[in-house]
């Protein structure tokens, strides 16, 4: 029998008030966890909060951070990440801006660096002392395909997932004698605001309307259509459950079939 069960696991989501993150909350919070949501706007994370389930009587909370700012992981919300222990951690982030790499300053790069890589690097020191006492860890990133393929125009966003990634897999080798497992998970062409943002800046750039490039998006894959956040959340949701036990250090797509490489 596939044991899905996290009824008693705790479950801190980062980026969780749409997209991904959001459905990643919810499919969670279903499967019995109590969920943490953590992101920067706080009217949005109260609404969330309404949304997640509570049939196995959890007790959901959230946090406020803003992990564009470098200090945005402060002493406040450390205190309040410690007080319980964490079964379960989900790195999601926003995207950079898109562009050519050329293009990007050093600045760019930094910034990029320190809210994805960075704010995942505090929270997994954060949280796996809490992981290791209660011989259960899960540390999933949502990441994006270009780790394996990188896509044009965007330049650091390549750059940094490809960083990320790579700090994933060396993770996940240290951790693995602790029973926490780091996987990562890699969307294509989720329709979240991330991708609105894209097809509406390849439609500036292009001329075609965001109606066109959208279209050319969904010819690329193979399945013929966009995903839903709820189907990128149905392989965090998996990987967070026990029954993914002895799945670590991978980078599974999430794409329809778009990505071109085994």
């Amino acid at each position: 029998m596939i044991n899905l069960n996290l009824k008693g696991k705790n479950a801190l989501v980062c980026g969780s008030t749409g997209g991904i993150g959001k459905a990643s909350a919810l499919a969670l919070a279903e499967l019995g966890a109590s969920v943490t949501l953590i992101a920067r706007n706080e009217l949005k994370l109260k609404q969330t909060l309404t949304e997640l389930s509570v049939h196995n009587g959890q007790i959901h909370d959230h946090l406020v951070a803003d992990f564009s700012v470098a200090d945005s992981i402060n002493k406040s919300l450390r205190d309040a990440l410690i007080k319980k222990p964490y079964h379960i951690l989900i790195n999601n982030t926003g995207g950079p801006a898109p562009g050519p790499a050329l293009d990007a300053s050093f600045s760019d790069f930094r910034a990029a660096f320190e809210m994805h890589l960075g704010s995942a690097q505090l929270l997994t020191q954060l949280l796996t002392p809490g992981m290791k006492q209660e011989k259960y860890g899960r540390i999933i990133n949502i990441i994006s395909t270009s780790v394996k393929i990188p896509i044009p125009g965007l330049g650091v966003s390549n750059t940094i997932r490809g960083a990320m990634a790579s700090w994933a897999k060396t993770i996940s080798s240290e951790l693995g004698p602790f029973g926490i497992t780091v996987n990562n998970v890699l969307p294509s062409t989720t329709m979240t605001d991330r991708l609105r943002a894209i097809i509406n800046s390849r439609a500036e750039k292009s001329g075609k309307t965001a109606a066109q490039i959208e279209d050319d998006m969904i010819n690329e894959i193979p399945l013929r259509r966009l995903s839903e956040p709820a189907e990128v959340a149905s392989l965090v949701a998996f990987l967070a459950s026990p029954a993914a036990g002895y799945i670590s250090g991978t980078s599974i797509p999430v794409d329809g079939g778009k990505t071109g490489s085994i």
